[in-house]
């Protein structure tokens, strides 16, 4: 009776120990798809940069012989979605103060003091742009808010600035201003853009 038992027992040991092995081996089978896929990083798409108002080109703030650049555009017909189509680039050449006789007028300046303000104006974009002067040119200092400093004072003496300029054109031309008093600031304003919030330059007048 002993001896029998012993017999069936081992069948029996042997029997457990192979189905341990092969219900672990097919665990790691499994389970190794799962940890592969835990592993794989998931790519995100690169968030789109933003447009940061601080990157925008400085105003050129411009003396006596100095050069800066402005963008101009348009707008579509309904006045909205402006676009730059072209660049500009202007030379301050000369800010003379001048009286009534030395630009052969009659007229008295109504603020105070006129100057004459010589400006070469050139195309250095890739299509045609517009310069118009008249009504857009300001005048302040420290003192006095901005004021309309435009005239139509020496109109018709030399090259006229206020044109259309073809790529690689430009003109040496004059304006006669009207401003309170010697120094200050002249800035011109002649955006097409509606959401434009300052000028397209200044120029620091000599005192």
């Amino acid at each position: 009776m002993r001896a029998y038992i012993r017999r069936a027992v081992v069948p029996a040991v042997v029997l457990s120990l192979f189905v341990v092995g092969c219900s672990s081996g097919s665990e790691e089978k499994d389970a190794a798809p799962e940890s592969k896929a835990s592993t794989e990083a998931v790519q995100e798409p690169a968030p789109e940069p933003s447009e940061d108002p601080s990157s925008a080109a400085p105003v050129p703030a411009l003396s006596v012989g100095e050069t800066g650049s402005f963008d101009v555009g348009e707008t579509d017909e309904y006045g909205e979605n402006f676009k730059v189509t072209s660049k500009m680039q202007v030379t301050v050449v000369s800010a003379k103060y001048v009286t009534p006789a030395e630009i052969n007028t009659s007229n008295e300046p109504e603020h105070g003091q006129f100057v004459k303000l010589t400006l070469t104006l050139k195309n250095v974009g890739q299509a045609p742009a517009e310069f118009a002067g008249y009504g857009v040119m300001q005048w302040e200092d420290d003192e006095t808010a901005a004021q309309d400093a435009t005239t139509l004072e020496g109109v018709g003496d030399g090259p006229d600035l206020d044109t259309t300029y073809k790529p690689g054109q430009s003109v040496t031309g004059s304006m006669i201003l009207d401003v309170a008093r010697r120094g200050g600031i002249v800035s011109y304003s002649g955006s097409d853009d509606p959401e434009a919030t300052g000028p397209l330059f200044t120029i620091k007048l000599p005192k």
